[in-house]
């Protein structure tokens, strides 16, 4: 937080707090927990992620696919039994927490490398289908249909006649609202404008106690009690699953919008501290009643829209819902829930980035393969399995392109002697008689070591007299590409040729002398670049 910033950041930190607290309230619903907790939830992610977090703009709230994530496992923790439901979503909140904080400790914020852009992005597009569908009957008054994705929207088709007109016009009337307000006045806080509408619908609407629209309800004035669970270590192994699947999501999530706006205004982002942050913020969490949360999206893209340069935005924000809590709780009992499910669908649009899967199409029709099976697997096999499967496209994906390499065959640039360039890429470089100049374009490891074998048989087939292995995107040379080699020096040496090796790192270097293969090799056949190998191909050994 910097002084030179807070004329930005209070009024960006208000715009937020009309954003958060509406938003708020509607991820408790999804989640199935009582209004209040999204709000505790702002209590203790947004101070706490200002002290620890490494992003200037980024807000730690609760999120639809967090929540809509919460409410699938409680519902299979629980079985749906309220008695059940308070204590055993305060352990789930607390394991995530916990998860976090572990693998902050244990430094595995570069984990999300691993996690394909295209595959997460289907996934994600999946889940804002999933949840879209989950609160589209609370626009027209209708109840949820059991069942998954299709049936959930064979449902609503089927109930369509008994959509309620106060609920429709309420809810579908908030969710244009938002969308031109977005367009047309976007540093106005829309939420918070629906949400003042709606409390005076739903007021005129219920008065005299006709019931024409469901409320949010009461929610309790003043702050949240601290509570920690009791719960046995079979249900929370139960809960584990779920817990990790929820960490997961959230923190992707987070990072990425953390990074994007890293980019934009220059600084850096620690994936280590970002765990740590919203580790503790989880935990908190888990004791005060609160949902579990990351890096929130949509509340981020408004936050820096409406000027924030540093937390200071999201303290603004901490201390308004401070004061929310104390005066103002009384008036959200008749907010309308078609409102609610406005403000999630309204949420969710940012998730939905079709287009841009349909740009991968263009790069890479593997990739978009693999983005529209992740998006299947949410809509077919649910949240929790359809991440599953997810992970392990992205580890297909991860092994997929660790088995290939692409070995170059180099030529002499016309332009400088020194200069080899690869023939493939360089058509106008040229060959060098008599040799077989090869460079992997990636690390050689044991999972594509036969590759560069592969290559090195296909050169020999030319009948060289020698062949040149440029290694410098090598840093290391582990024990089954150090087997590889020495099989390739036999064949190359069974062909008439000499094997010669260039840039060697000292590592790579001392990984062939304990294997044994730089006495068999000879010293002298190691040179410090291709130029310096093509000079001393004439040599013998």
């Amino acid at each position: 937080m910097r002084p030179a910033t807070l004329g930005k950041d209070i009024p960006a930190g208000l715009t937020l707090w009309g954003l958060l607290v509406p938003e708020a309230i509607a991820y408790s619903a999804m989640a199935g927990a009582p209004a209040q907790a999204g709000l505790y939830t702002l209590l203790a992610s947004l101070p706490l992620y200002a002290l620890l977090g490494t992003s200037r703009q980024l807000v730690c709230a609760s999120t639809s696919a967090s929540s809509i994530m919460m409410a699938a496992v409680l519902a299979q923790a629980t079985g749906n039994d309220p008695a059940l439901f308070a204590g055993t979503m305060a352990a789930l909140v607390l394991l995530v927490g916990a998860l976090f904080l572990l693998a902050g400790f244990c430094r595995l914020g570069f984990v999300a490398s691993f996690l394909s852009y295209p595959v997460m992005t289907g996934y994600v597009c999946g889940l804002a289908v999933y949840i879209a569908v989950s609160q589209a009957p609370k626009l027209l008054g209708l109840h949820k249909a059991p069942g998954d994705v299709f049936l959930q929207v064979w449902g609503l088709v089927e109930r369509l006649p008994q959509t309620r007109p106060e609920a429709a016009a309420v809810g579908l009337g908030a969710l244009v609202l938002l969308f031109v307000l977005e367009r047309l006045a976007p540093r106005v806080p829309g939420a918070l404008v629906v949400l003042v509408l709606g409390v005076l619908a739903g007021t005129w609407l219920n008065r005299d106690g006709h019931a024409a629209l469901a409320l949010a309800g009461v929610i309790p004035t003043g702050l949240p009690h601290l509570v920690v669970p009791r719960l046995s270590l079979a249900t929370l192994t139960d809960l584990l699953p779920g817990a990790a699947g929820i960490a997961l999501v959230a923190f992707s999530q987070a990072l990425g919008t953390a990074k994007t706006f890293a980019d934009k205004y220059g600084y850096e982002v620690d994936p280590n501290r970002e765990l740590l942050a919203m580790g503790a913020a989880n935990a908190a969490c888990g004791i005060m009643g609160g949902l579990a949360n990351g890096g929130s999206m949509s509340s981020t893209a408004v936050n820096e829209r409406a000027g924030a340069r540093s937390q200071a935005a999201g303290i603004t924000a901490a201390v308004m819902v401070v004061l929310t809590l104390f005066f103002l709780t009384p008036l959200f009992r008749d907010l309308p829930e078609p409102v609610l499910g406005a403000v999630v669908l309204h949420a969710v649009a940012r998730m939905l980035k079709l287009r841009e899967v349909w740009g991968f199409l263009r790069q890479s029709r593997m990739e978009f393969a693999l983005a529209a099976a992740a998006f299947l697997g949410v809509l077919a096999f649910g949240l929790l399995t359809g991440l599953l499967v997810t992970l392990k496209l992205c580890a297909a994906l991860l092994l997929f392109n660790a088995t290939r390499l692409n070995v170059s065959r180099l030529g002499v640039s016309p332009c400088a002697p020194e200069t080899f360039l690869s023939l493939e890429r360089h058509p106008e470089a040229r060959a060098v008689p008599g040799l077989a100049l090869l460079r992997p374009e990636s690390t050689v490891f044991f999972a594509n070591a036969e590759r560069l074998r592969a290559a090195v048989r296909e050169a020999l087939a030319s009948k060289p007299r020698a062949v040149i292995l440029d290694l410098k995107v090598n840093p290391t040379l582990d024990i089954t590409t150090c087997r590889t080699l020495r099989k390739i020096l036999a064949e190359v040496r069974e062909a008439g040729a000499a094997l010669l090796l260039t840039d060697i790192s000292d590592t790579a270097l001392e990984n062939l002398d304990r294997s044994g293969l730089l006495k068999e090799l000879g010293e002298h056949r190691l040179h410090s670049h291709v130029a310096e190998a093509v000079r001393g191909a004439g040599k013998k050994g």
